[in-house]
Order: C-alpha cells, then structure tokens, then sequence
C-alpha cells in the first residue's frame, strides 16, 4: 500500500529516518517494519510558535517493495537539420528554456547573448567588485544565464497558473539540481552552483544541433510587412529565422530604445524601486525562531513583509538568508544593489531590497523636481525616473560603485550615521543622508515601513541593521505589449515578447514557464 501522510516533526525528529519511519508506523497503526521506506512530498517550515516544527508530506510505502520517486525524462531531439527555426536573444532563464523546449518539439533555436558565458562572467564581477568597473555588456544582469545566475536561484513563485512549475523544477534537477528543490515549500539552488547547471543546459542545446553565441548584442530588428524576420548584432552580422523571441531580461534599456525608436508599440509599466536592508543573519534567526540558540538542523530564517503607508505599497523583495548584497549596475556611473546566497546559505548576514510602489504620477513629479524633461505619456518614463535615482546613488558614494548607506534608526529619524556596521557589500559604504538619494514619497514611505516591520517583528527596526540604496532593478519599468493569444507584439507578427524584460514574469521560474510557453506557440505555428 501507498499512502501519503502528513506529520509535524520537531527538526531533529524530521532529519532522522528511523525517526520518521516510526512517525509514518503510528499514524498508520502499523508496525515500523512494515514502513518499507518513504518519498518527501512537501517540507516546510512552522515557526509561528515558540517552537519551530518541520511539516512533512511524504509517500508511505508500506508492506510493498519502496520505489524511489519519479523523476520526469525529457527526450532532447537532434535539431541540426530541422526545417524550421527561431531566433532567441537573452540566454537568461526565458531564453534557456525557452530554446529547451523548442528542441524538445523538433525546432532548431537560434540564441543569442550579448554577455559572456558563465566562467568569463566571473572576471567582470571580480573587477566590479574590486576594482569598481563594470563591463555593460557583463554584469549581474547581463551574460549566460541571466541576472539571476548570480542572484541567489530562488525557485519559489505563486505563478502556478503560467505554466507547469513541477516540469520546470524537474528539468532543473535534469541539469543538475539537488532534488530537494522538488519539495521544499521555498527550494532554491544557490549562486555557488547555478553556473554548472547553466553550463549543462547550454552543453545540451549546442550538442542537440541548436546554436548558443556569446558576445551578440542585437542592435536592430530586420522588419518586412510588419512582420519579424531577423536582428542584427553590434559586430554586423544578421541572423535570420522564422520567429524571433525578445527575452532580454528588465535591464536592456537599448532594446526599449531601439523599439521606440523604431515606433514599436512599448508602454510604461509601474515597478517598485527602494534600498537593500541588510542585518546579521543571527538577529533574524532569533527573531524568527524566538529563541537565542538556533537549531542546527534549522536554516537560516528568512521574513516576507508587506505594509501600506499612506496609500503606497511598501514590501520586501527577493530576501536573501546568510547571503551578500552585490553591485548590479550594467553601466559607468550608476549605482544598483542586489542580494545573492550560495547554496548553504552560510553568510553571517541576511539582506532583503525593501522597495515602494512606483506609478508614472510618481516618476513624472521626481522627474520635474530634477530638471529633467518628462513628457506624461511617454513609454520610458518609469525607465527614466529608474536611472536618474540610480545616478545620484553614484554619485552620493563617491565613485567606484561605493554605496551610501546609514543605519536603520538613523535612516527614520534622518540622521547621518557617525559609523556603518559591518556590510557584505564589497565595494564598500558611505555614510550618507539618503534622503537627498532617494525620491521624497520613496523615502517618507520606507521610513514608516521600517517603523511598522519593528512591530510585526520585534528587533527587526535597530541601528545594527544597515540601509544601503539603491534597490532598483525589482521588475522592469517597460511593457512589451503582446496579443494574449498568440503572444506575438500586436504590431509586428512573429515578434514575441517574453518574460522580465517584457513585463510578463517576476524571477527565475514564472520566467522559464513564460518562456516554455512562447516556444510551445512557436513550434506549433512552424509546424
């Protein structure tokens, strides 16, 4: 017999086998025996008492032979030959996947990446860190894999209706993930080890017959009849295909330009924009877990926070346990802070982007307070509010991508900090009042928020926690708009915006499934 059971296990009780076996046997009123092994379903995490429990769904076999669980196959096809193509420009998670299931369905896919593969990505974060260059076409946001490569590989989404997580997840363990992502209520892979599951994915498109180039920025899109027939590259070569995919990714400003220059339909898109707030990750622990003595066997406690201050939406982003925030600029004299962890999690700090709701009445209002010309309608307006915050970010920490910084408290109270604490920012901090980095509404609202997060989770609003602005790259501040349908752009057929960079997904997997199912609608309309 197979049955699946629920239990809630104390955290040394849920790592034992013995343990849980014993568990399955009495809710099951057999003997431990007969529990001939199990497969975990689900795993998470209860804390919201004063002690922490584990909650396991697992798969009970019980007096019959224990088969371990299915992992999903997937029959990659040889594409050298095939009669129909598609170009893809991104290789982040959309454009991956996206040219995975082309494969899979018999369609060569034809991908493009203005950035660097994985391994030569390195050198240009290295230098970014250290030396305070950046290289805009290899960055955190732009190379082989895309912005979240280097950005801690969360799995977790609420997107279930986009598309099918559970294929996605598989083909990430195909690739070789951990298979416990398969049922952690929260799975994520770690930046230590996203780049060799990368490297396999693109070993697989080449050696299936498909076509993967680093170093080609697409500069133009060939356009016959209102109709997409190919790009050319900054080094002027053309490629040319039956479908072409924008998966770019939230940060290729050239690629908005290029379509509004081109008086290709975009639009305006709100998007959240804020600091990155970083505390020491055993603060967070005690905080979370109620208790000054973490276990072991727990991981480092993460939080999800959410308030309205004054009509404006005021949450946290992409929440980064034992991790380390990270410049992700991708050009000279722009300032962008993002998080990442590795795969254990083991940094003593923890960082999460604290970010406020953005709408175009915003943006235009900061814009004219700046001097800077905005018109009310015009598509990149959001985008411009975007790098005018980022710039004066710059140029508040000194150069070389220093951030500024104060402490939380001071932060509220609009105090110059006299000294910063600790930071895993590696380029280093500036005390500085960030009220003269941030838009006002920006500001007043956060300084409320952190206030209210103090009150939902007693410790998190102190001076040990450290400000660090700005957190600005949450989404992207443009729309490609696409007909619903077919998702081609409604202007220009066989052009078809995906994912971030198109307004349509937020992280890793709801960009995958966008872009599983772009390609699914492709290949259907080459058939």
């Amino acid at each position: 017999m197979q049955k699946n059971i629920t239990l809630k296990l104390l955290p040394g009780e849920a790592a034992n086998e013995a343990t849980v076996r014993k568990y399955i046997a009495r809710a099951e009123s057999v003997r431990p025996a007969d529990i001939t092994g199990y497969n975990i379903q689900k795993r998470s995490i209860d804390a919201r008492g004063r002690q922490a429990w584990i909650n396991l769904t697992v798969q009970a076999f019980i007096n019959e032979p224990f088969h371990n669980r299915e992992i999903m196959q997937f029959d990659f096809l040889d594409v050298s030959h095939a009669a129909n193509s598609a170009l893809i420009i991104g290789a982040g998670p959309a454009g991956l996947f996206a040219a995975l299931e082309m494969i899979l369905r018999g369609v060569k896919p034809i991908l493009l990446e203005r950035g660097k593969d994985v391994r030569a990505r390195r050198r240009d974060l290295a230098a970014l860190n250290k030396e305070g260059e950046v290289n805009p076409e290899s960055n955190y946001c732009f190379g082989e894999g895309g912005a979240g490569t280097y950005s801690d590989g969360k799995l977790y989404t609420r997107s279930s209706k986009r598309g099918d997580i559970a294929r996605i997840l598989n083909l990430f363990v195909h690739f070789g993930a951990e298979e416990k992502i398969l049922y952690e209520a929260h799975p994520h892979i770690g930046t230590n080890k996203l780049p060799q599951i990368i490297t396999a994915m693109r070993e697989t498109i080449r050696g299936c017959g498909g076509q993967f180039l680093f170093e080609k920025k697409v500069t133009d899109l060939i356009i016959e009849n209102n109709e997409a027939k190919g790009v050319q590259t900054s080094d002027g070569d053309i490629f040319k295909a039956q479908a072409v995919i924008l998966a770019t990714g939230h940060s290729a400003r050239d690629i908005f330009e290029l379509l509004h220059r081109r008086q290709i339909l975009i639009e305006a898109k709100p998007f959240a924009l804020g600091v990155r707030v970083e505390h020491p990750q055993s603060l967070i622990d005690q905080v979370q877990y109620h208790t000054t003595q973490k276990d072991e066997l727990l991981p480092p406690a993460s939080y999800s926070l959410v308030q309205q201050v004054e009509g404006q939406g005021v949450f946290s982003f992409c929440m980064c346990p034992g991790g380390i925030i990270a410049p992700a600029a991708t050009s000279p004299g722009e300032l962008v802070v993002n998080g990442w962890s590795p795969s254990k999690r083991n940094n003593p700090f923890a960082n999460s982007g604290i970010v406020v709701t953005v709408s175009p009445q915003d943006a235009m209002q900061f814009l004219k307070k700046e001097k800077i010309a905005a018109i009310e309608n015009d598509p990149l307006l959001l985008m411009k509010f975007q790098q005018r915050v980022e710039q004066k970010a710059f140029l508040a920490g000194g150069g070389k991508f220093v951030a500024p910084a104060q402490r939380m408290a001071d932060f509220s109270d609009k105090k110059v900090s006299s000294s910063l604490p600790e930071c895993s920012y590696l380029p280093g901090l500036h005390s500085s009042p960030l009220q003269q980095v941030l838009p006002s509404f920006v500001h007043s609202s956060l300084q409320q928020a952190f206030r209210e997060f103090g009150k939902k989770m007693r410790g998190y609003f102190t001076n040990d926690a450290v400000v660090v602005a700005t957190e600005s790259r949450t989404s992207s501040p443009v729309r490609i708009p696409r007909n619903a349908d077919t998702l081609e752009h409604p202007q220009i057929k066989r052009l078809f915006p995906c994912a971030e960079g198109a307004g349509y997904a937020g992280g890793i997997v709801s960009a995958a499934m966008d872009g599983e199912r772009v390609a699914k609608l492709i290949c259907e309309l080459l058939k």
